[in-house]
């Protein structure tokens, strides 16, 4: 059993807890806590790690010094965050460990694996994200010397606020690290050196497949493949809603146009399709914008996507199975000629709603892009994977014993040699749904790196975050919020921060924001970049930044200090 002290804090109750194994997979436990304790009860030997949200102020990086000589920083915090973070893999024990200071261990543990994958040890200290990275350590080693005077399993309040001031600190400097990496790549693939390193043969010492791909990431200082181009920007549009002023915006902020396909909205009566939303959308983007177009998902069995009628068809999979062919088939025929990117599915690797095994889900995966492949061979292919942190998989439930991990569903579609063009996510924050919480940039730049080890290109097919706190309804864990609670200015400087990480990687080949406009539901609350009224949020003006950036070969306007 892991047992945690976790000392209350204002505002704060333990969600969105669960425990994670080895290869940041999630692990079937039961997570309680009994007045300041938090135990976990695993159901698999070994080392295990916590993740739970969490308070996590941004700390002042101004150094101050504490009465009894250790240097800590100076406790005014600037902003506040409430984080989903973890701990490291930890041993079991009869003594508790501190929960703030693991959080913090995991986080400075995190920047130094990161420094050396991103080949930013030579950065020069007096540079201001290296300065961070050494002030969370000293506050850290700081947390850990007075956690020592006591003795494990004993804490005092003094060690408990020096452990927060070293998770704030590490936060922070988690961050900033990622935007200086962020930094560094964007001007290497505007310079031509990392497609230089691409075209060069690995050097002689690298004989088998896994040592080739090693050598390459310390030269590229990234995973993954290394796209020619930078990434595009796009967005997605609401079917319901078109109008002239509407379409301005989307062709003055984006590359291209994301259409959503939901089942349910395209046939909401069996074997009555309706086209009329999309097809207004398509034939502007096609012959007016000149924009690309991708459609999907096009297959998501996420609540709300799914028309009433198929759910006849659940535990008879063959079925099922006909009748998603029916159904994917309609749409690609009547669409091929002016799609050009299938987001063929999404989220299938859940097992949320349907009753299907994860060979099914796998063969479902497969047989969909069998179905463009035929019918429309020109056309580039990707897979959504939707809730990418995995925590589905913790739950104690028949849907988690038929769900699978979200890098394992990715390894599976490469060993089943699926056709298919990238690895598209799913990353929302700040929404009280499964897997939607929010996270740091640092753990958002490690996710992407994670997908980037499949060597595919890696496309965000919705990206986003709301402009104001969104409510959790009852027995909803709430959302978090980022440096503050959420509203159009945090937003925006999410928009820019995240969207920057996202475009400073190599492999990633295209960026999509959730939705151009506050929609009514499916969409996500408050998620648009203009309000429902048409009026324009600053996240607008930050993607046309980033888009505009981009077309130039400028700086990352989000990355700069």
């Amino acid at each position: 059993m892991l047992r945690f002290i976790a000392p209350k804090l204002p505002g704060w109750s333990p969600s969105h807890a669960y425990l994670m194994g080895p290869d940041d997979l999630a692990i079937p436990a039961e997570v309680s806590l009994d007045n300041d304790v938090i135990q976990c009860v695993k159901r698999v030997e070994g080392a295990a790690a916590l993740a739970i949200q969490y308070p996590a102020s941004i700390l002042s990086p101004t150094p101050a010094a504490t009465p009894n000589g250790i240097p800590l920083a100076n406790p005014h915090a600037v902003t506040d965050g409430m984080l989903t973070l973890r701990t490291a893999l930890l041993p079991d024990r009869k003594a508790p460990y501190l929960l703030t200071l693991e959080l913090a261990r995991h986080q400075v543990m995190l920047m130094l694996t990161k420094l050396e994958e991103w080949a930013l040890f030579e950065t020069a200290p007096t540079d201001p994200a290296m300065a961070k990275v050494d002030h969370a350590r000293e506050l850290y080693t700081a947390a850990l010397v007075l956690l020592g005077r006591v003795g494990s399993g004993r804490f005092t309040p003094e060690a408990q606020h020096a452990a927060q001031l070293a998770l704030a600190a590490a936060i922070d400097a988690g961050e900033e690290l990622a935007l200086l990496s962020a930094r560094v790549q964007h001007a290497r693939r505007i310079s031509g050196e990392l497609q230089l390193l691409a075209s060069k043969p690995p050097p002689d010492s690298a004989i088998t497949d896994h040592e080739v791909k090693l050598a390459r990431k310390r030269q590229a200082g990234c995973a993954g493949v290394i796209l020619g181009h930078a990434p595009k920007l796009g967005v997605a549009v609401p079917p319901a809603i078109f109008s002239p002023g509407l379409c301005a915006v989307v062709e003055s902020v984006a590359d291209f146009v994301a259409i959503p396909m939901r089942w349910s909205q395209m046939e909401p009566n069996e074997g009555r399709y309706a086209f009329a939303n999309t097809d207004r959308w398509i034939e502007w983007a096609v012959t007016k914008a000149k924009l690309p177009v991708v459609a999907g998902p096009v297959l998501d069995f996420e609540a709300g996507s799914v028309p009433d009628f198929v759910y006849v068809w659940e535990h008879d999979y063959e079925s099922l199975r006909d009748v998603v062919i029916e159904h994917v088939k309609a749409l690609v025929t009547r669409y091929r000629r002016t799609v050009d990117t299938w987001t063929i599915c999404g989220g299938l690797h859940i097992g949320s709603n349907f009753a299907i095994s994860y060979e099914q889900a796998v063969d479902l995966t497969r047989v969909c892009v069998t179905i463009v492949r035929k019918l429309h061979p020109s056309a580039k292919v990707q897979i959504e994977i939707s809730q990418p942190w995995g925590e589905y998989t913790a739950e104690a439930s028949a849907r988690s014993a038929r769900s699978i991990p979200p890098a394992i569903y990715a390894e599976l579609l490469g060993q089943v040699q699926l056709e298919i063009d990238a690895i598209a996510l799913k990353v929302q924050m700040g929404y009280p749904l499964p897997g939607r919480s929010t996270r740091d940039l640092m753990s958002f730049s490690s996710l992407l790196d994670r997908f980037a080890a499949m060597d595919k290109p890696v496309a965000l097919t919705m990206l986003g975050a709301p402009s104001a706190p969104v409510i959790a309804g009852p027995g909803q864990p709430g959302a978090g919020h980022w440096r503050g609670q959420w509203s159009e200015t945090q937003q925006a400087q999410w928009v820019a921060r995240a969207g920057a990480i996202a475009a400073g990687k190599p492999y990633v080949q295209s960026i999509c924001w959730q939705e151009i406009i506050d929609s009514p539901p499916p969409s996500s609350p408050h998620g648009g970049l203009l309000t429902a009224a048409g009026v324009p949020k600053p996240g607008l003006a930050q993607l046309k930044a980033l888009r505009d950036a981009l077309r130039s070969n400028a700086p990352l306007p989000g990355a700069q200090r």
